[in-house]
C-alpha cells in the first residue's frame, strides 16, 4: 500500500540533514521552519497520530526541536514557514464522494434498530458493509477515469496510486466482511472466499478476453492458460465450455476431454441454498476425490500434460497448483484454490492453520514464491494474514499504519463494534478503539473548509470525548462569512454549547463593528447576550445619530423588543428611537412623556442630554401646549443640572453654538411655562 504513514514527509527547500527543524503542532496541521541549530542524529519525535500504541519510526524523523524548546539567542535562519498537513487526503477532490456518501451510511448505522437480533441484525450489518464497499468501488472508478484522462504525468501517477490504495481497501474490507461481519460458516465460507478472489484478482481478465474472442480458441497459444485460470478460480462451467471446444477441434483428445468434463461436472461444491449437511458434503467429496485419483493413476491423461496437470489440481496437489503461480498472481489466491480442492468444508477456526502452512512453514513457505524476490511481506500481505488469523486488532493497527488517512479504520472499526467484536478492547489512555479512531478521523475533516460539517456528526456519536473535541474544533473554524457563522452557530445552539455560541457571536460582532456595520454588530451582540458590547455599539449608534441626524438600521432598532433590556444603553437607544417614531406620527403628548422619562430615569448618558433637550424644542414651540408646568420644571432642572455640572474651563471652551442652544432652550422653557400657567389658570377659573 502506498501513501503509508511510515514514509517520511519531505519539506521542499529544507535540508533537514544539516539543520534542525522546529515545529509546532496544530489541530490538523503543523508549522515547520528551519533553525540555526545543527542536525542531531537519532532525534525522533513521533507525531501524536502514532497509531494504536506503536510510535512511527520514520515519520517526521528529522524534526527535532519543538518551538517551545528554543533557548538562547538562536533565531530561525529562514523567513519561510511551512504548513504540513497530516490528513492531506481530505483535500483530494475525487475522494469527496468517499467522505460524503460514507457519512450517510455511518449515520444510518448509528440510528439503526439495535433491537434486531440474530439473522436480522447480521443481515442488516452485512448490507451496511456492502454499502461501504460500493462507495469505495464507485470512488475507485471515478479515480480511474481521472487517471485515464489526466495529461500531466505527475497527476496521472497520483490518481493511479489512489486507485491502487482504494482497490486494496476494498480487498481488505471485503475479506473482513466475510470473516467478521457475516461470519460465514463452513461451506458458505469457501463460496464467499471464491467470490472474493474472483472479484479482486483480475490480472488475467485481458488474457481470457483475448482467447475467447479469437476465431479458434483451442488453437490459441494461451488456451490452456485460460482453462487453468477457470479451474483455479472454481469456474467449472466456463472451464467445461472451453474443453468442449478442444474436443471438437481435436478428436484424438475427445475421450480425455469427456472424462475431465465429467469430473468437473461431478465435483461437489458447497452452495448457499443446499440443505445437505457437512458430513454428506465431505462424503461426496471423498468419493469424487477417489475417482479423480483413480483416473490419474490409470494414466487416462498421460498423453496430454495439460489435462493431467488439471487433474492434479483437482486432487489438490500443492506442487501442481504452485506450478501455475503466474496465473494465481497472489498467495491468497493460492490459499483459496488450495482450500477448494483439498478442504472445501473448511471451518473459520481452521483458517489460521492453513495460513501457517502457506505463510510460515519452513524451509520455504508458499508465500515466499509470490513475493517476487522481496525480502519481506508488503503491508497488504500482513493485513490479510492478520485477517485470516482472526486478529481483528492487528488488522486495525496495520491498516492505521499503512493507509494515508483515518477513513478506512474509523468506519471499519465502527462497523465491527456494532458487530460486538471489539467490546473487550479499551485503550490505555481512557477511550475505546472505536471512539479514538472516529475522533481522529473527524479531527481531520475539521481541517477542510466544508467537510468539517461531516465531522460534527462523527463527534456526536463519540459518547466519551466527542463533545469536548467538538467544542475545541468548532472554535477554530474560520468564520469567513455570516452564512458560515450562522451555520456554525446553529450547530452549537442545537447542542446547548453556550460558551461557543457566545464566542462566535462576539467574534462576528467585532468583525461587523470593524467594518462599520453597526446593525449586524448589534444583532450579534444581542445574540451573544453581551451587555458590555451591546452598550458599546449603542453608543456608536447614538454618536452616528449626533453626526448625521438620523438612525441607520431602523428595522433592527424598531424590532428590538425585550432584547433592549440587555443593557441600559440599549434600552435608551430603543426608547429614543420610539420617541422619534411617536414624534413622526404626531403623537406629541406621548413623545413628550417618553422624552422626559428618558432624562429623569437617568438611563440616558449625560453626554446625550443636550441632544434630548434640543429634541424638546419643537415640542415646546408647538401651538398646542404639550408639556405641563410640572414637566416644564423638570426640563428646566435637567438643563440647569447639565450646565451646572460643567466647570468654568469647560464653559469657556464651549463654542457659540452650544451657548446659543442653552439660551434658546431657556427662552423656550420660559415661554412654555408662561403659556402653561395662563392655560392652567384659565382652566381653574372656569
Amino acid at each position: 500500500l502506498s501513501g503509508s504513514r511510515c514514509h517520511p514527509q519531505v519539506v521542499p527547500g529544507v535540508d533537514s540533514a544539516t539543520r534542525q527543524l522546529c515545529f509546532e503542532w496544530g489541530p490538523a496541521e503543523m508549522l515547520v521552519c528551519e533553525t540555526l541549530f545543527g542536525g542531531r542524529g537519532g532525534c525522533r519525535h513521533a507525531p501524536p497520530w502514532a497509531t494504536i500504541g506503536q510510535p512511527l519510526e520514520n515519520d517526521w524523523a528529522t524534526m527535532g526541536t519543538p518551538l517551545g524548546n528554543w533557548a538562547g539567542e538562536k533565531r530561525p535562519s529562514s523567513s519561510s514557514v511551512f504548513v504540513v498537513r497530516k490528513d492531506q487526503d481530505v483535500y483530494v477532490q475525487t475522494l469527496r464522494k468517499l467522505f460524503n456518501e460514507s457519512h450517510g451510511i455511518f449515520i444510518g448505522l448509528q440510528r439503526s434498530e439495535e433491537e434486531l437480533t440474530g439473522k436480522s441484525r447480521k443481515a442488516q450489518l452485512v448490507q451496511v458493509s456492502k454499502n461501504y464497499r460500493s462507495v469505495i468501488r464507485a470512488c475507485m472508478e471515478d479515480m480511474h477515469q481521472a487517471a485515464v484522462s489526466a495529461r500531466d504525468p505527475a497527476l496521472h501517477n497520483q490518481y493511479s496510486t489512489q486507485v491502487s490504495i482504494l482497490s486494496a481497501m476494498e480487498l481488505i474490507w471485503n475479506l473482513c466482511e466475510i470473516l467478521f461481519v457475516e461470519a460465514a460458516v463452513a461451506g458458505p465460507l469457501l463460496i464467499r472466499l471464491l467470490d472474493w478472489v474472483r472479484l479482486h484478482v483480475c490480472d488475467v481478465n485481458n488474457m481470457v478476453r483475448e482467447v475467447l474472442s479469437s476465431e479458434n480458441p483451442s488453437k490459441h497459444e494461451l488456451f490452456w492458460n485460460v482453462v487453468d485460470v477457470f479451474v483455479l478460480q472454481g469456474r467449472m462451467d466456463e472451464a467445461r465450455h472451453l474443453l468442449s471446444k478442444e474436443a471438437s477441434a481435436n478428436p484424438a483428445s475427445m475421450n480425455m476431454c469427456r472424462v475431465l468434463d465429467d469430473l468437473m461436472k461431478k465435483m461437489p461444491v458447497p452452495s448457499l441454498g443446499n440443505m445437505q449437511t457437512l458430513t454428506e458434503m465431505e462424503l461426496k467429496w471423498q468419493h469424487w476425490h477417489e475417482e479423480c485419483q483413480r483416473y490419474l493413476q490409470d494414466g487416462t491423461f498421460a498423453s496430454n500434460s495439460h489435462m493431467e496437470s488439471i487433474c492434479k489440481v483437482l486432487l489438490g496437489d500443492e506442487n501442481a497448483i504452485l506450478e501455475k503461480k503466474e496465473l494465481l498472481t497472489t498467495w491468497y489466491h493460492f490459499l483459496v484454490t488450495r482450500l477448494l480442492y483439498s478442504h472445501p468444508t473448511v471451518k473459520p477456526m481452521e483458517l489460521p492453520i492453513f495460513i501457517y502452512h502457506v505463510c510460515y512453514l519452513p524451509p520455504q513457505s508458499s508465500m515466499d514464491l509470490f513475493l517476487r524476490g522481496e525480502s519481506s511481506a508488503e503491508p497488504l500481505d500482513i493485513i490479510l494474514m492478520a485477517a485470516f488469523e482472526f486478529e481483528i486488532h492487528q488488522v486495525i493497527k496495520e491498516c492505521s499504519i499503512a493507509l494515508s488517512n483515518w477513513w478506512f479504520v474509523a468506519h471499519l472499526t465502527d462497523l465491527l463494534d456494532h458487530c460486538k467484536l471489539l467490546q473487550s478492547h479499551n485503550l490505555y489512555f481512557g477511550s475505546n478503539m472505536r471512539e479514538f479512531l472516529l475522533l481522529e478521523y473527524a479531527s481531520g475533516l475539521f481541517s477542510h473548509h466544508s467537510l468539517w460539517q461531516l465531522g460534527v456528526d462523527y463527534f456526536d456519536h463519540c459518547p466519551e470525548y466527542g463533545r469536548v473535541y467538538l467544542e475545541l474544533h468548532i472554535e477554530r473554524i474560520p468564520l469567513n462569512t455570516e452564512q458560515k457563522a450562522l451555520k456554525v452557530l446553529r450547530i452549537c445552539e442545537q447542542r446547548q454549547m453556550h460558551e461557543q455560541v457566545r464566542s462566535i457571536c462576539k467574534i462576528m460582532a467585532m468583525k461587523a463593528l470593524r467594518n462599520n456595520r453597526l446593525g449586524s454588530a448589534l444583532s450579534w451582540s444581542i445574540r451573544a447576550k453581551d451587555a458590555a458590547f451591546a452598550t458599546l455599539i449603542s453608543d456608536r449608534f447614538l454618536k452616528d445619530y449626533c453626526e448625521k441626524g438620523c438612525f441607520s438600521d431602523l428595522d433592527l432598532i424598531d424590532n428590538l423588543g425585550p432584547s433592549m433590556l440587555l443593557s441600559d444603553r440599549l434600552t435608551f437607544l430603543g426608547k429614543y428611537r420610539e420617541f422619534h417614531r411617536l414624534y413622526g406620527e404626531k403623537r406629541f403628548s406621548e413623545a413628550a412623556k417618553l422624552l422626559l422619562m428618558l432624562m429623569t430615569a437617568h438611563i440616558a448618558p449625560c453626554s446625550f442630554w443636550m441632544t434630548l433637550l434640543t429634541d424638546a424644542l419643537p415640542l415646546l414651540e408647538q401651538k398646542e401646549v404639550i408639556f405641563s408646568a410640572e414637566q416644564t420644571y423638570e426640563l428646566m432642572r435637567c438643563l440647569e443640572d447639565l450646565t451646572a455640572g460643567k466647570s468654568d474651563k469647560q464653559k469657556f471652551q464651549d463654542d457659540d453654538v452650544e451657548t446659543m442652544k442653552v439660551e434658546m432652550l431657556r427662552l423656550a422653557l420660559a415661554r412654555n411655562l408662561a403659556r402653561v400657567i395662563v392655560k392652567e389658570g384659565t382652566l381653574e377659573g372656569s
